[in-house]
């Protein structure tokens, strides 16, 4: 079946079928709510691409994630599914394995999909993707990559206040040796979330002890590895603050393979405050980034590039919040002392 053979069904023409499948308000509304319920009737569904041909636009938005095994990113992406299909867009995701090149192939998809506009949940991107989608007027959004330009928009994660409550909060617990397990070295969100630890520190009055400073790779074995070289250094430190929650649940496991105990030996304070952080034991303290509101900014920095996909674009920023469970508690007052 095709928009034909629905204007012979609803006595109409092939162009009041399109300008109603449009939406368009030059049909009379008993006409229009005739096709519309032969459409319903048929299932008909339009071709998209034909639409994209005549209208110069999708309605799709792309969305490129590093890691989808992280629980953060598949709440992100409901949550900007959820917007999308409320404005009536749909949404075409890929995923680069925190590989480079995948980036460059999930944009050549995206660019074959003919999508309005692409958000890229990364900091680490070189510039070729960038200028290809560009080039096509095709706006891109990054999360916490700190650039803006011409079709090119940027949603700031502004980590700094909210550890600083995070060693504040460690702080009136009793804690001065407090150690930090990052992301993996050389990526700009991993260097923004260390930086944001050591302003954090020296606005508490304390200073970062190198010892106490681990590279872990955001996931749960990294967290593992990091913390069993923390625990066997001789003065090791109370409490810690990781990079993102998986990393602090590796932590978790190794503390407790230790012979340890979270929050009576160790306090742990994780980021992102992914669901499963009020299901482990004990509930973990983090530092949440509000999913459902970091998903609208990166829809409303497209939307707003729609109208003139080479303008400047803007930096909008998304503020961590401290929520405190039970895998901090005060530091033991014999191993307390920096």
């Amino acid at each position: 079946m095709d928009m034909r053979g629905i204007a012979k069904i609803a006595g109409v023409s092939s162009a009041t079928v399109s300008r109603v499948i449009n939406g368009s308000s030059a049909v009379r509304p008993a006409t229009a709510k005739r096709v519309q319920q032969v459409i319903e009737e048929l299932q008909f569904f339009p071709n998209s691409n034909a639409t994209t041909l005549k209208q110069g636009k999708s309605g799709v938005y792309g969305l490129i994630i590093p890691d989808i095994t992280n629980p953060f990113f598949p709440e992100v992406i409901r949550g900007f599914e959820r917007i999308l299909v409320d404005n009536d867009r749909e949404m075409f995701m890929a995923t680069t394995e925190f590989h480079p090149s995948r980036i460059q192939q999930s944009v050549r998809r995206m660019l074959i999909r003919k999508v309005d506009g692409v958000a890229l949940l990364a900091s680490e991107i070189e510039t070729g993707p960038i200028e290809s989608l560009i080039h096509n007027r095709v706006p891109l959004v990054t999360m916490d990559r700190r650039q803006t330009g011409s079709g090119l928009s940027d949603v700031l994660v502004d980590t700094t206040r909210g550890m600083t409550s995070a060693i504040a909060h460690l702080r009136s617990l009793g804690h001065r040796k407090i150690g930090f397990i990052g992301g993996s070295l050389g990526r700009s969100i991993s260097d923004h979330r260390f930086q944001a630890f050591a302003t954090a520190m020296q606005e508490n009055g304390m200073a970062v002890k190198p010892d106490f400073v681990r590279v872990g790779n955001y996931r749960v074995p990294g967290g593992e590895r990091a913390m069993r070289e923390l625990l066997s250094l001789k003065n090791r430190p109370t409490a810690l603050l990781a990079a993102n929650d998986l990393t602090a649940i590796g932590a978790l496991r190794a503390i407790r393979e230790s012979g340890l105990s979270v929050p009576n030996d160790f306090s742990v304070i994780g980021c992102d405050d992914i669901d499963l952080c009020d299901l482990l034991w004990p509930p973990l303290t983090t530092l949440r980034t509000a999913r459902d509101e970091l998903a609208g900014l990166f829809f409303k920095a497209l939307e707003g590039a729609k109208a003139d996909p080479h303008a400047p674009g803007s930096q909008f920023a998304i503020e961590p919040y401290l929520v405190v469970r039970n895998s901090t508690g005060p530091a033991r007052a014999a191993s307390a002392k920096a």
